[in-house]
């Protein structure tokens, strides 16, 4: 079972409390073991809305699978932050350090970048405070006007709603694309919002279209892109031909069906590598029967190898 412990400052904002809760609280009743856990320097903890919450005061044990999310709160600027112990930022470093992720929401960057994890990582946040967290932590690399950016285990989100998104990524990276795009479904949200294209999950920057008959066709790669999946089995069971399948599909995603397996394939395979796994051991677990398929397709898209 992965913890996923919420770290609570005053002021917390409740969705983004509560959006990347209810995504990780989905994905447990699907059947992906999932336990949450809030935490907090000093409780009860105050919140943007008004609603009193209550917090543990002591952190869980930890491991590399375990992942820490620091909802944003209400502050006119980041400099208006609420103190934040020294003891949990250590707290943040060392899960970090010892290979777990750490995630924000909106001005929750701030705790990050307290905690020293922004320098040398591209980062966001609200767009309201984007030029001041380039201010204040100069040797981060903030992408501005993104919903989410993702490096070396350290997810930051722009804020409010786009804590899903990011909370979905997370889903989509550890259990696949089927398994978050189900979950989105149950919380009827729209899965397909766009991010920042070399920093979101394929399921994001490959679905935001409104064709069918490829959603039907994706819904099957997703489900099964680390199997070998002939392009006339997909065509059949989605019931077109296998050249206008291709056409489709391209014209819709930018990708014939085999490069959007491919790209699903390199995403989990880059999570696996970044939590330890070999790249031998990871492109087996895609389904990859030879290693150089995934050196290659790492070496195109600037992975360091």
């Amino acid at each position: 079972m992965s913890v996923v412990v919420v770290f609570l400052v005053p002021g917390v904002h409740l969705l983004d409390l509560a959006g990347p809760a209810q995504v990780f609280s989905t994905a447990a009743d699907f059947g992906h073991p999932y336990r949450l856990v809030y935490v907090a320097d000093q409780t009860p903890v105050s919140t943007a809305q008004g609603l009193p919450l209550v917090a543990r005061l002591d952190w869980p044990e930890m491991g590399p699978d375990d992942l820490i999310v620091i909802p944003g709160w209400q502050a006119v600027t980041l400099a208006d932050t609420p103190h934040i112990d020294a003891a949990s930022l250590q707290i943040l470093r060392d899960h970090h350090a010892s290979g777990g992720t750490v995630a924000s929401v909106c001005a929750g960057a701030e705790a990050l970048g307290q905690a020293g994890l922004l320098d040398g990582r591209h980062c966001t946040t609200h767009h309201d405070v984007q030029d001041e967290l380039a201010l204040r932590y100069p040797r981060a690399v903030v992408v501005r006007d993104v919903l989410f950016t993702a490096d070396d285990r350290v997810i930051t989100s722009a804020g409010i709603a786009s804590g899903i998104d990011m909370a979905l990524h997370l889903v989509a990276t550890r259990h696949g694309t089927a398994v978050a795009a189900q979950i989105a479904r149950d919380m009827v949200v729209y899965a397909r919002r766009n991010g920042h294209e070399p920093q979101c999950s394929a399921m994001l920057r490959h679905r935001s279209h409104l064709d069918d008959t490829v959603h039907r066709a994706q819904n099957l790669i997703d489900a099964r892109f680390d199997q070998p999946l002939p392009l006339p089995t997909m065509a059949s069971a989605v019931g077109v031909s296998e050249r206008t399948l291709t056409r489709l599909f391209s014209r819709a995603t930018g990708l014939t069906p085999l490069r959007y397996q491919h790209t699903l394939r390199l995403e989990r395979a880059q999570h696996l590598i970044s939590h330890g796994a070999t790249i031998d051991a990871a492109a087996r677990s895609v389904g990859f029967e030879d290693p150089r398929m995934l050196r290659r397709l790492r070496a195109r898209m600037g992975y360091v190898q």
